[in-house]
């Protein structure tokens, strides 16, 4: 029968870990649960390893969380937060109090901002204040979304069902990111490699062809030799003494992004931006199904979870991260505070939601099914973004192999021809 090794607390809060002999992950959860200990992590002997700090057995918990070792005010990453959520959505649901399950958490929480940020939760619960408002004091790790799903958890007394929700909803996202992420990664790598490549063929090899051909007095050079070493000969050459153009190149091409990350951040900046990047071929066809994904899962996964449709229109709307989007859903949100419909509003911003995804949430509404409804939308769209990006990253791969075959392969070419001209030449003589 299977070893499983566990990390494990009782009632009092105190941790333990070892080994428990059972058949499968389920069943010796359960095991541990009957001889009543709240399992925190249970993985098969040799396949994983247990929570870095995991107590030891015998050592009582205190009453008070230690902060001493954690900071907070800070960022982290949405990883940790969903481990946290997911942690504390299992301790609940094992019968652990929410404050008993904050310390026992943040005692084995190796990264600081995140220690001392669940020890000010705790602190703030044990004070009197409910969770939500605890969460509230954090926004820079919180969102409006995370705390008014806590809410309407805490409202209609289901924390857990709400924070396994949470999690269940920043897995997809992250996942759903890392996707995208991923996808850009090796074009802009392949890029990089060949703007490396051409400004070293450019600064160290092209000037020796240019002196080596000076030297043999050859004729006029092939229009595409003279582009090449009239390239060379600019980036070598000090426009603004001592510093060669090739800086001030990179100088140019680093205040041009900075002024248009500026211009970004200005609200017709940021407009356009957003409004190009669902109009680009390919990557617009993937953002706008990314943007659906995400405004479905959101919208569906807060009103699931109780939080009234108004709010979480509002909520959605923050958290769009497309300002086009955003102004869709505001009108949404316009529409369905005057009564009406939210089918109306999605038809007239047919730019932005297609056909299908308005005629799921017509369905949804009459059938008094529309959560439902909307996170079977956000499915079907992540497994579109999902095939769009393994669609893209197949096109994609070629298409770079052969861009940085040519720009090689024509400085070659460019470097290769008069030589050629010139052997051709001393052959007839």
């Amino acid at each position: 029968m299977p070893q499983f090794q566990f990390t494990a607390a009782d009632a009092k809060g105190e941790q333990m870990s070892g080994t428990i002999e059972s058949t499968n992950e389920a069943e010796a959860i359960q095991q541990l649960r009957s001889q009543g200990y709240y399992p925190l992590q249970v993985v098969e002997a040799g396949k994983g390893k247990l929570a870095k700090k995991a107590a030891k057995k015998g050592k009582p918990a205190k009453g008070a969380v230690d902060k001493s070792k954690g900071t907070t005010g800070g960022r982290i990453k949405p990883k940790l937060l969903m481990i946290f959520t997911r942690q504390l959505a299992t301790l609940i649901d094992s019968g652990l109090p929410l404050l008993r399950g904050l310390t026992v958490l943040a005692k084995q929480e190796p990264n600081l901002v995140l220690k001392g940020t669940i020890g000010a939760l705790a602190d703030s619960v044990q004070s009197g204040s409910t969770f939500s408002e605890a969460l509230a004091q954090h926004p820079k790790i919180f969102n409006k979304l995370y705390v008014n799903m806590v809410k309407a958890g805490e409202l209609g007394g289901v924390l857990e069902v709400v924070l396994v929700r949470l999690a269940e909803y920043q897995e997809k996202a992250h996942k759903l990111k890392n996707k995208i992420v991923s996808a850009m990664v090796y074009p802009v790598i392949v890029m990089f490699i060949a703007v490396a490549i051409l400004i070293f063929l450019m600064l160290f090899i092209v000037p020796k062809f240019e002196s080596m051909f000076q030297e043999l007095g050859s004729a006029e050079l092939p229009m595409i030799s003279q582009v090449v070493f009239g390239t060379s000969k600019f980036f070598l050459n000090a426009t603004i003494k001592p510093i060669p153009n090739v800086v001030w190149v990179f100088v140019v091409f680093g205040i041009i992004a900075f002024f248009f990350n500026m211009w970004g951040k200005t609200k017709g900046g940021r407009r356009t931006i957003d409004s190009l990047k669902l109009k680009l071929p390919i990557f617009g066809d993937i953002q706008r199904k990314s943007a659906i994904a995400r405004f479905s899962r959101t919208l569906g996964t807060l009103v699931t979870s109780g939080v009234p449709i108004l709010q979480a229109l509002n909520i959605t709307r923050d958290t769009a991260g497309n300002v086009v989007v955003s102004d869709a859903i505001e009108k949404v949100h316009e529409a369905v505070k005057e009564g009406e419909s939210i089918v109306t509003p999605l038809q007239a911003a047919g730019s932005v939601f297609p056909s299908m995804v308005i005629s799921m949430v017509d369905v949804g509404e009459e059938t008094g099914q529309l959560p439902e409804m909307l996170l079977k939308v956000a499915d079907v769209y992540d497994d579109e973004v999902d095939n769009a990006v393994t669609a893209l990253t197949s096109i994609l791969e070629p298409i770079m192999i052969v861009i940085l075959a040519l720009v090689v392969g024509a400085v070659v070419f460019a470097l290769f021809l008069p030589l050629i001209k010139i052997i051709s030449e001393m052959g007839n003589m």
